[in-house]
């Protein structure tokens, strides 16, 4: 006789017995943080002190969102940025949405074989170090246009804090000394960067001396007068341009003249009642957020339970078919039809789900398309004021410090953003993607990003802002704290805590945080046929901070609620903070 598959078996049991409660966490996590005007979470303590004081003297959410990215630009140099590039989800305290991108485009000399030796094959490299690995960056631009449409705050008030932290510099906290691990010889590689961030003899900063960005402090000055002239069309840029054209790069004056913001409808879903609000196109992380979940929400998962090899199983699964749509159907909006409708039906959902066999692991390679031939250092905050209006930022550098390199006299980092294009389909980039044509690199083409600010809301009011760095494990990572609340019922603070897994198509591998799995739950998959590994860098697992609304749980929201604002930064960010007031 057959026996009844996972998902007969499960609703039965529920059937039978009714509700389940929520498996609590039992971690060693330390409360959220709470408040009852208005919360600010970031990866950096003096960022997220700047975030609550404008909201403090009045400023709405989108005015902190602004002060904050250019504050994380002095005190988070790793992946604080104003050369990079990154997404804005903002949610209104009307309702409405809207959401903003101002991710690095290609160069207009830009081709699709640019790091490619005349054999065909990567040069190792090319896209991660130096001026050729440059995009056009956009966070000045993308925090003006939020400011000016949606802030209530001039922009010499909310950048004035970062020139201060820039011109008289801040004092080093171990969290702070340990993003430079491992990257001084890169940074040592360029004078620039060298002079700014290393101390004579190419030595590493230690813990309480203070870090001073004169350069940086001139062009956030020159922003705060001119606006975003001052980057795109000014010295800056030309500076930018200069050092680019010295050292092997191909950007141009009419790059940073050209840019502008995409102002975008966000990727909408909803789960178990929540509705959730994400990143669209050129992100991937919305899109595959939204159908992994409406995969999951035909399994109990709050019956099976955290860690569960019936749990983990189905999560790994609607992973590996979803990462199948984000790594060969999804790129820029403006250069591929993305079929977003499609991918976050619940009807695709119940096909996939169907495909699943309740006891046996896929196959990747099965599911490769016909004619199929991203970065950790980023960093997300989470913001909501008084009135209820919601903002979730995440913006990147790509690698750590980005392509390690400073144009001379700007004091600005710049990403080496390029190696998140395909620069050769089927091949993987630096953080193992294996993606396809729609992702090619075009002039003028944005690349394609797992960034995923989100916010959920709950009968029509704010629930939840999260979000986190972690390349391709961005989407994993934002899914998992989802869950956690809303299907495990742990508190915020748990849900950003709690070990992780991700699976991403290819590699066919299992990837888990230490102790996310006990001995049994690996045995139990591995029968299944899954390959599972210990990934013991933790780093690379995303640094969350979130934000849950009227309690710090589903039990204590839905015993009448607590605090009004609950905040956590993720354990695993040494510099981190959630502020409150």
């Amino acid at each position: 006789m057959r026996s009844p598959s996972l998902k007969s078996l499960s609703f039965a049991l529920i059937v039978a017995l009714g509700t389940v409660p929520p498996w609590t966490a039992q971690a060693a996590s330390p409360e959220p943080v709470k408040a009852e005007h208005g919360m600010v979470v970031t990866a950096q303590h003096l960022a997220s002190d700047i975030g609550v004081e404008v909201l403090k003297k009045g400023g709405n959410a989108i005015d902190a969102a602004v002060a904050v990215g250019y504050a994380l630009a002095v005190v988070y140099p790793t992946a604080g940025n104003i050369g990079g590039g990154g997404f804005m989800t903002i949610r209104f305290k009307d309702g409405k949405t809207t959401f903003l991108d101002f991710r690095e485009r290609a160069p207009l000399a830009a081709t699709k074989s640019m790091y490619l030796d005349d054999k065909g094959n990567l040069v190792k490299g090319l896209s991660t170090n130096g001026y050729l690995a440059v995009g056009v960056p956009g966070p000045v631009m993308g925090f003006e246009h939020a400011r000016s449409r949606y802030g209530t705050r001039p922009l010499k008030e909310l950048i004035a804090p970062a020139i201060k932290l820039a011109e008289e510099g801040f004092v080093l906290e171990q969290g702070d000394v340990e993003s430079f691990d491992g990257r001084t010889e890169r940074l040592a590689k360029d004078p620039a960067a060298a002079a700014i961030f290393l101390k004579p003899g190419g030595k590493p900063f230690a813990v309480g001396e203070k870090l001073v960005q004169a350069d940086l402090a001139a062009s956030l000055s020159s922003i705060a007068e001119k606006g975003p002239d001052a980057f795109y069309k000014g010295a800056i840029a030309d500076a930018i341009v200069k050092a680019s054209a010295e050292k092997g790069g191909i950007l141009a004056k009419k790059d940073f003249e050209q840019y502008a913001v995409r102002e975008l409808e966000p990727v909408k879903c909803n789960y178990r009642g929540y509705d959730i609000v994400s990143s669209p196109p050129p992100s991937s992380g919305g899109v595959i957020i939204c159908e992994i979940l409406n995969i999951l929400e035909g399994y109990p998962l709050s019956y099976l339970g955290y860690g569960s090899a019936e749990t983990v199983h189905a999560m790994i699964e609607a992973m590996r078919h979803a990462y199948v749509d984000r790594n060969t159907a999804l790129g820029d909006p403006d250069f591929v039809e993305n079929p977003v409708s499609k991918l976050t039906d619940k009807a695709y959902a119940k096909e996939i789900r169907d495909k699943i066999e309740p006891f046996r692991a896929g196959v990747s390679q099965a599911l490769m398309p016909a004619g199929f031939a991203e970065s950790k250092e980023t960093t997300h905050y989470s913001i909501i004021d008084d009135d209820g209006n919601a903002v979730a930022v995440t913006y990147t550098l790509n690698g750590s410090f980005g392509a390690g390199v400073v144009a001379p006299g700007t004091g600005i980092l710049l990403n080496n953003e390029m190696d998140d294009f395909t620069a050769k389909p089927g091949a993987p980039n630096l953080y193992g993607l294996v993606q396809g044509e729609a992702n090619a690199i075009a002039p003028g083409k944005t690349p394609l990003s797992s960034m995923s600010p989100t916010i959920v809301s709950k009968d029509g009011k704010p629930f939840m802002v999260i979000g986190s760095p972690g390349g391709a494990r961005i989407i994993t990572i934002t899914l998992e704290a989802i869950i956690n609340v809303i299907d495990h019922g742990m508190n915020i603070q748990e849900a950003v805590d709690a070990p992780r897994l991700h699976h991403q198509w290819l590699p066919d591998k299992v990837f888990m945080e230490p102790y996310a799995l006990s001995p049994d739950t690996r045995k139990l998959l591995a029968a299944m046929g899954h390959d599972v590994q210990i990934d013991e860098s933790w780093k690379i697992w995303g640094q969350a901070t979130g934000i849950l609304v009227g309690g710090e749980n589903l039990e204590e929201i839905g015993a009448g609620g607590g605090a009004r604002f609950n905040g956590a930064v993720d354990s695993r960010i040494g510099a981190g903070a959630a502020r409150g007031y």
